[in-house]
């Protein structure tokens, strides 16, 4: 496969503002502060672990997949639903679009592949629906959908059809739960390439049932529910013999 091209998606000013107000609506102001102190507890205590995390994974990737970007046509927006995106995308008419965003793309987008617009989403569908999906199922001590979903765009929520569901190893007492959403994609890259030519040569994969199971959408990560995952994760290791780190 050949990659076409890139759209990077900045911050637009004023989205953090519309990101807050909707995340008090779902929980209310209570709940609001409980997020805003996990944000704060994260940026000083579980950033810097994070990084480097991230930056160490992002170098093993480039010696296993070499690849050099300098030549590949990218396009840097605010809002990849605007006109100039489908533009890009119409000129480009790629077979495939893999969408990593928080954006609900619009059918003016998503429709401009050939074999589709998929998204490689943090959490096991349809019952860990929204960005955070893999936080809570560890919450929730789920810990058999800590995973990641690969469907196919349309216009609801993540209700698209489920091209492949898959989780790897983890670490809950040393890990937070950024490195382990990252995780659950990076070591499942073989299977998502796989799929993803299957799709583009018309092989047609089975898709995932989803009927009958229940639907969940969730909201921004709390400190209070990270704290008592921590609390629960340490235990566990207690109770099957492995170390616990504080």
């Amino acid at each position: 496969m050949t990659l076409a091209g890139l759209v990077v998606i900045t911050d637009a000013p004023g989205r953090v503002v519309s990101v807050a107000r909707r995340e008090v609506r779902r929980v209310g102001w209570l709940g609001f502060l409980d997020v805003l102190a996990f944000r704060l507890f994260a940026r000083i205590v579980l950033r810097s672990k994070d990084e480097a995390w991230k930056s160490g994974e992002v170098a093993r990737l480039r010696v296993r997949y070499p690849a050099d970007l300098r030549d590949v046509p990218r396009l840097v927006v605010e809002n990849p639903n605007a006109d100039e995106v489908r533009v890009f995308l119409e000129r480009l008419s790629p077979d495939v679009l893999i969408a990593r965003c928080k954006f609900i793309l619009k059918p003016a987008i998503f429709e401009r592949a050939h074999a589709g617009a998929f998204a490689l989403h943090p959490g096991i569908c349809p019952e860990y629906r929204n960005a955070h999906g893999c936080f809570w199922a560890l919450v929730n001590r789920d810990l058999a959908r800590v995973g990641m979903t690969m469907l196919k765009i349309d216009k609801g929520v993540d209700t698209g059809s489920i091209y492949l569901q898959a989780g790897c190893d983890f670490d809950e007492v040393r890990d937070s739960h950024t490195i382990i959403q990252y995780r659950v994609v990076t070591k499942n890259l073989d299977a998502i390439s796989r799929t993803l030519i299957d799709l583009c040569e018309g092989r047609n994969p089975a898709t995932v049932p989803s009927a009958g199971r229940k639907s969940s959408v969730w909201g921004q990560p709390r400190l209070t529910s990270y704290l008592r995952w921590k609390k629960s994760a340490k235990k566990a290791s207690h109770a099957i013999g492995l170390p616990a780190v504080s």
